[in-house]
C-alpha cells in the first residue's frame, strides 16, 4: 500500500463533487466537526462504557471515551506522521501531515455503533438470534446475512450508520472521506469468517461500499469471498488510541469508585516506569497531595509513555504495516517494561472491575431490555398486520425502513432502531411496554 494513495479526501456518497480544497479547515477535520455536532455522537453521552451511568461518582460514558480516545489518537497520528516524513521527506507534500486529524475523528467514530448497556448489548442482539427466539428467521434468510446477526459487531453497525442513507436523509450517510471510514474498520473481512468471535468490519448490506473504498485507497485484498481485506494502516493508530484510553481510564474510574484502593492503584501504574522516572514521579507527589489528583497525574504520564511506545512501534513497523503482512497491535509490541504492565493492569482489570457486581447489575438488566425489545420488534416486522404490531411500529422513527419488502432490511431496520437508542430511552421504553411506567394524564 501507498501512502499517497492511502490518504484521499473523495467523500462517500459525494464522489461527484469532489475536488481539492486549499481551506484552513481541512476535509477531515470536517470530518470530525460533522461528528461532533451529529445527533448519534451526542447520544453517547447517556450509553455505558463498563460502569454503570454516574450516581454521586462521575465516571466515564462513551462520550467522554470517545473525546479521550480522540485525543490520544491526534497525538498518535501527528507523531507518527512527522516521523514517518523525517524518513521520507518526499511525502511532505501529500496528505500525510493530516494523519492526526484523521486518526482524531475516526477515534470519535469508533463507538457510534455500539448499542446501549455496553458490550452486554451486542451480545444480547447476536444471542437472541443464535440461543433466543430470533433463531427461528435463520432459515428464511440468506447464509451470510444470518452470519451477521448472530456475529452482530458495534464495529461493523458504525460502519452501517456513517454510510448508510436512512429514510430521507442524503445519499452517502455522513459523508465521510474514505480515509476516515476506512480508519474505523479493525476487522476488515465478512461475518462469514468471523468464526466464533463477534468480529467482523461491515455487514452484508454494506459490503459493496467498503469495497468501494477499499480499492480506491488501494488497500490489499486478501480474498474475494467470503471477502477480506489487509487492514488500512491508520487503523492500527484508532486501535491503539482505544486500548490505552479504556485500560487507563478504567483503572482510575475503579479507584474513584473504591474498587481499587490507592495504593494498588499507585502501584499498578507506577509500573510502567524505571526507577529513575518513579523517583521523578514521588517528587511531584510531595507537591500535589490530593489523592485524585495524584493518580490523575500517573494516570496522564503513562498514556504520555504509552503514546511514545505505540509511535515508535507504528513507525517501526511502517513497511510491514503498508505490505499488510503486521499481525498483531501496537500495544503489544512496546518495550518489555511496559508491555509487562498492562498485561498486569488487563489482568487485574478483568477480574476485580469487568467482575464487579455494579458491571454484572449492568450486564444483566441491559440484556434483559434490549432481548425484550428485541423480540417485540421483531414479531410486529414479521406479523406487521396484527393491531399490536401496528402500535410498535408506529413508534418508530421515519428513517428507519421499518416496512421495508425483504426480511433482512425490516430486520436490519430493527436494529438500527433498538442500536441507536441510549440506555435510559431503552430502560424507559422497556418499562412503559410493560406497563411499569405510563405517560402523565
Amino acid at each position: 500500500m501507498e501512502w499517497k494513495k492511502l490518504i484521499s479526501a473523495k467523500r462517500f456518497g459525494m464522489e461527484e463533487f469532489h475536488e481539492e480544497r486549499q481551506e484552513n479547515r481541512s476535509e477531515f477535520q470536517r470530518d470530525y466537526d460533522r461528528l461532533v455536532f451529529s445527533a448519534p455522537f451526542r447520544r453517547l453521552q447517556n450509553k455505558t462504557q463498563v460502569f454503570p451511568l454516574p450516581g454521586s461518582v462521575f465516571v466515564h460514558n462513551r462520550l467522554t471515551h470517545s473525546l479521550e480516545v480522540s485525543c490520544v489518537g491526534r497525538s498518535l497520528g501527528n507523531d507518527s506522521a512527522k516521523a514517518i516524513i523525517s524518513k521520507n521527506p518526499q511525502l511532505s507534500d501529500t496528505f500525510l501531515p493530516e494523519i492526526g486529524s484523521i486518526v482524531s475523528a475516526a477515534c470519535l467514530a469508533h463507538d457510534l455503533g455500539n448499542p446501549p448497556f455496553g458490550h452486554s448489548g451486542e451480545k444480547a442482539i447476536s444471542t437472541y438470534f443464535s440461543e433466543g427466539p430470533g433463531i427461528r428467521l435463520k432459515e428464511l434468510l440468506k447464509p451470510e446475512e444470518w452470519e451477521d446477526l448472530i456475529h452482530f459487531e458495534g464495529n461493523a453497525n458504525a460502519f452501517r450508520l456513517l454510510t448508510h442513507q436512512f429514510e430521507g436523509r442524503r445519499k452517502g450517510g455522513f459523508a465521510m472521506t474514505y480515509s476516515t471510514l476506512a480508519s474505523i474498520i479493525k476487522y476488515p473481512y465478512s461475518s462469514r469468517l468471523a468464526g466464533n468471535k463477534p468480529k467482523f468490519g461491515f455487514f452484508v448490506s454494506e459490503q459493496d461500499d467498503f469495497q468501494l473504498i477499499a480499492n480506491e485507497l488501494g488497500m490489499h485484498q486478501l480474498q474475494a469471498s467470503p471477502l477480506k481485506y489487509a487492514r488500512y494502516p491508520l487503523v492500527y493508530l484508532v486501535e491503539s488510541a482505544d486500548d490505552i484510553c479504556y485500560q487507563m481510564m478504567d483503572i482510575e474510574d475503579a479507584h474513584k469508585l473504591k474498587i481499587l484502593s490507592t495504593e494498588e492503584t499507585i502501584g499498578l501504574l507506577m509500573a510502567y516506569f524505571d526507577d529513575e522516572r518513579q523517583n521523578h514521579l514521588m517528587r511531584t507527589f510531595k507537591i500535589v497531595k490530593d489523592r485524585n489528583e495524584q493518580i490523575a497525574y500517573l494516570r496522564s504520564s503513562v498514556i504520555g509513555l504509552l503514546i511514545k511506545e505505540c509511535t515508535n512501534v507504528f513507525v517501526e513497523n511502517e513497511k510491514v504495516i503498508l505490505s499488510g503482512e503486521f499481525n498483531s497491535t501496537l500495544i503489544k509490541e512496546i518495550a518489555q517494561r511496559p508491555a509487562c504492565a498492562y498485561k498486569n493492569c488487563s489482568e487485574l482489570s478483568f477480574e476485580r472491575i469487568y467482575r464487579s457486581r455494579d458491571v454484572l447489575d449492568i450486564e444483566l438488566a441491559g440484556f434483559r431490555v434490549i432481548t425484550t425489545l428485541l423480540d417485540l420488534m421483531i414479531n410486529a416486522v414479521m406479523e406487521p398486520e396484527k393491531a399490536y404490531s401496528k402500535l410498535l411500529i408506529n413508534r418508530v422513527s421515519e428513517q428507519y425502513n421499518i416496512k421495508a419488502p425483504a426480511l433482512i432490511d425490516r430486520v436490519q431496520a430493527v436494529l438500527d432502531y433498538i442500536s441507536g437508542m441510549t440506555d435510559v430511552f431503552a430502560l424507559d421504553l422497556y418499562r412503559k411496554i410493560n406497563g411499569n411506567s405510563l405517560p402523565a394524564v
